[in-house]
């Protein structure tokens, strides 16, 4: 046979392989608004830079007809490409073939490409488009669901992986986003769900919707398993580019540097921004965008959790981690939702050599009888172990309230803060003043003839010894007391000194965090 038959072939080959599931599956994936996998692809990627890999991979199926069925590409699309000129590795389910279902060549293929982005330490990134586990193959598709959580794991901290939620992901699907570093989802699109509505009202006779039960909403706002949430697939993967120009490309590197800008001081004036009123409620992201260069910041888990401000910004070009109280949602308090939010994030900073900066404002830790039930212990103790445990450089301003465990908690000195300054405004004290004084002072207002009188004057008097940031930095706890417009100057010299920070840890396989 020619070569010009051989080309002829495989030009066949391919394009019959290309069409997917086929036009009527093609056309119902786009009715239900839609893109195919190899479109996501491409989107997603810059220009011309996807390289498809196991195009004509076949299913391995044989029981209950399988073997009389042609699943072209086994129902997932892998190959290799780059984000902002960077490599990346990358997969996407197709929805058109067999509903996406996952059979043992289908995780062959996945295993594959991220066994190929360990090896060249790249990202992986995951487009999860699924009706599930293959029940025609059985325990291969089971064992092929577990290949994939064990290279996930594996991956963690080494290279960032991504999930994004384009269509059905359920079942024992759900663990391997749930193992990754930041999950995508879009809204009327995205559903995730270990047991599907059909399920529940069987076994427990409820009923809801696949949206209301697993929807973008809900992993955004209420269960926090999604960390951005997108209108659109095409918004979806704008977020997925902005957060690649903020994130390394491994844990051996840092992330790329920009060029230095200076934050938009005609909006974001740190003086103009804070209220005078130290009860008064404010939104932290205008401090942080205070500081930033261009006063840009990628938030991550903005629906989730709002009383705790995670993401990523920028100072004099570098990337920096922002962790910071928000008083205007729940006054900031820490609670099990905020601690768990911060904790992973802490992490993926500390694996990835970003720096991390905290921003102090906060009364303590939600008291209550729903929390303590629903394990503030536990959950509260994931914020103290990942911030001790972080290497990274780490800087701390505390602008108001630091009061209990929650001063301790947000990364304090005691738990090796490199740098921590504070705002003449801010409170350090095992509790607020009001409290405080109807504690130490209970017997003295009780007998006084006129106790509302008294019980302000002592509010006052413990304001004055104890709720200001003298007290600490007399014992070396505070580094600096600065001027509120100060505050980035001393980030940023914080940042270059601490630059080339090395710290020792003890030797061990691995620390027990309170998961």
């Amino acid at each position: 046979m020619s070569i010009n038959s051989k080309n002829k072939e495989l030009k066949e080959r391919t394009q019959a392989a290309l069409q997917g599931g086929g036009e009527k599956a093609v056309e119902k994936q786009k009715a239900s608004g839609k893109l195919t996998a190899r479109e996501r692809i491409i989107a997603l990627l810059d220009k011309d830079s996807f390289h498809e890999y196991d195009l004509f991979i076949q299913h391995s199926g044989r029981d209950f007809d399988m073997d009389k069925k042609i699943l072209p590409g086994d129902g997932v699309v892998t190959g290799t490409g780059t984000i902002s000129g960077h490599p990346v590795c990358i997969y996407a389910q197709d929805f058109t073939v067999s509903g996406g279902s996952l059979g043992y060549m289908h995780a062959k293929k996945i295993c594959k490409i991220m066994d190929h982005a360990m090896a060249m330490r790249t990202p992986i990134i995951g487009i999860n488009d699924s009706g599930g586990a293959r029940i025609q193959e059985g325990v291969n598709a089971l064992a092929g669901y577990g290949e994939i959580f064990y290279r996930n794991t594996m991956a963690s901290g080494v290279i960032p992986q991504i999930s994004v939620i384009l269509g059905p992901c359920a079942g024992g699907a759900v663990y391997s986003p749930a193992l990754t570093d930041f999950v995508f989802v879009v809204d009327k699109i995205s559903n995730m769900f270990i047991t599907g509505p059909d399920v529940i009202k069987s076994v427990l006779g409820e009923e809801i919707s696949k949206e209301d039960l697993g929807g973008a909403k809900v992993h955004a706002q209420i269960s926090g398993n999604a960390h951005f949430y997108a209108e659109s697939e095409q918004e979806c993967f704008k977020q997925i580019q902005d957060l690649f120009t903020y994130i390394p490309w491994n844990n051996t590197k840092k992330a790329d540097p920009f060029e230095a800008k200076k934050p938009n001081s005609k909006d974001y004036k740190i003086n103009n921004i804070f209220p005078s009123d130290p009860a008064q409620p404010y939104d932290v992201r205008n401090i942080i965008k205070g500081l930033t260069d261009a006063s840009e910041f990628l938030e991550i888990q903005e629906l989730f959790a709002p009383n705790i401000v995670i993401g990523f910004g920028r100072i004099e070009g570098e990337t920096v981690g922002f962790v910071a109280n928000n008083p205007g949602a729940m006054a900031g308090v820490l609670d099990c939702d905020s601690s768990d939010k911060a904790a992973r994030f802490i992490r993926f900073c500390d694996a990835f050599n970003i720096p991390l900066v905290t921003l102090v404002d906060l009364p303590g830790y939600l008291p209550g009888i729903n929390q303590e039930h629903a394990g503030v212990i536990r959950h509260g103790a994931k914020i103290l172990y990942a911030y001790s445990e972080a290497t990274v450089p780490k800087i701390t301003v505390i602008l108001r309230k630091a009061y209990g465990g929650g001063y301790i908690a947000m990364c304090s000195s005691h738990l090796k803060a490199d740098f921590v300054f504070a705002w003449p405004t801010a409170e350090i004290a095992v509790m607020g003043p009001e409290g405080a004084a109807n504690i130490i002072f209970r017997k003295e207002i009780k007998e006084s003839d006129n106790p509302e009188k008294v019980r302000k004057e002592k509010i006052d008097e413990y304001r004055e010894k104890f709720a200001n940031p003298y007290v600490a930095a007399s014992y070396g706890y505070v580094d600096s007391v600065i001027q509120p417009n100060e505050t980035r100057k001393y980030i940023e010299h914080a940042l270059q000194m601490t630059q080339n920070k090395k710290q020792d840890t003890p030797f061990k396989k691995h620390g027990l965090p309170p998961f």
